[in-house]
């Protein structure tokens, strides 16, 4: 398949293309100038990306009253500065530029872009000392993309609770990208784990290894009388009052809601891999999309009711 089409001032590149705040339908399939690295970059042939809960608030401008200001700022006044969304790739390295050590053409990596974000295209490029790394070797493309946003996010927050094996976790919200990630890695670190979620995806989270599963349609989790050594609200939609009722003594309660940007670690992406390889966490995939299907994409994830992630196919 052709992927870049020769012009006479370089090539171009199929991407989607955000040209203004707006519903799923602003999403357009266009080409866009093939990127360069630079000295200290990889360019990476994307082959898998995914459409998340966050990619959903910047396409639709959705931010809480207190922050609209700044993010408008950072992300664009009009529309987004940067018009190619997307925070996670995997993919192969198809260039490095004269500075870069550690990787080389050819090697299969995921990565998270961040506030550049950059991802919804055929190609990107990453910063070596960003948040990039090897690719696990028992994974495909599509499964590797899935690890990084759910995976980064549960580790920061659990990081902040300090959770440690032998503890009683809660994780509310446990069928999301960032819930199925948190209950799968507070098993891996030796954690007990209720996860709290709607009954039609019970039998999801206990095949992730939750020891105990809530359906928070049927039953308050808050009218139990376990006590829990971390709560965390993997969504945003508890409160800090109802999650304290539940805490242990010296317990900590997270939430994903308003406690800042998670930090994403080179690092993190490196332990997700090691796990990943061991069989410690598995990738979870709701439904994949072609590239020319995002804004179908990105309405299935706006509707709330995605289970685990949703992986685009470039």
């Amino acid at each position: 398949m052709m992927i870049a089409k020769a012009t006479l001032g370089g090539y171009f590149v199929r991407a989607i293309i955000c040209g203004k705040y707006g519903p799923p339908d602003v999403l357009e399939l266009k080409e866009a100038p093939k990127p360069v690295p630079k000295p200290d970059e990889l360019l990476i042939r994307v082959r898998a990306t995914t459409v998340t809960s966050g990619d959903c608030r910047i396409r639709g401008f959705r931010s809480p009253p207190l922050f609209w200001l700044p993010m408008r700022l950072v992300l664009g006044v009009r529309r987004p500065r940067n018009p190619i969304l997307g925070v996670e790739l995997a993919g192969e390295v198809e260039a490095v530029g004269r500075n870069v050590k550690r990787f080389k053409p050819g090697d299969s990596v995921f990565a998270m872009t961040g506030f550049k974000m950059g991802a919804y295209a055929e190609y990107a490029c990453v910063r070596e000392t960003g948040v990039v790394a090897p690719m696990p070797a028992n994974a495909s493309y599509e499964e590797a993309v899935a690890l990084p946003f759910g995976g980064t996010t549960a580790l920061h927050f659990f990081r902040k609770a300090s959770l440690r094996a032998g503890q009683k976790a809660l994780v509310y919200g446990a069928s999301g990208s960032v819930g199925t990630s948190a209950v799968l890695l507070a098993k891996a670190f030796g954690a007990e784990v209720t996860a709290v979620c709607s009954g039609a995806n019970a039998e999801l989270v206990k095949s992730l290894g939750a020891d105990k599963v809530v359906d928070y349609t049927r039953e308050d989790f808050t009218g139990t009388r376990e006590r829990y050594d971390v709560v965390f609200d993997a969504v945003g939609r508890t409160t800090k009052s109802a999650g304290r009722k539940v805490l242990a003594k010296d317990g900590q309660y997270i939430t994903v809601e308003g406690q800042g940007v998670a930090k994403e670690l080179p690092e993190d992406l490196l332990l997700l891999k090691d796990l990943y390889e061991s069989g410690k966490i598995k990738a979870v995939i709701d439904r994949r999309y072609p590239l020319e299907r995002m804004a179908e994409a990105h309405a299935y994830v706006d509707g709330g009711r995605k289970k685990g992630n949703v992986v685009i196919t470039v």
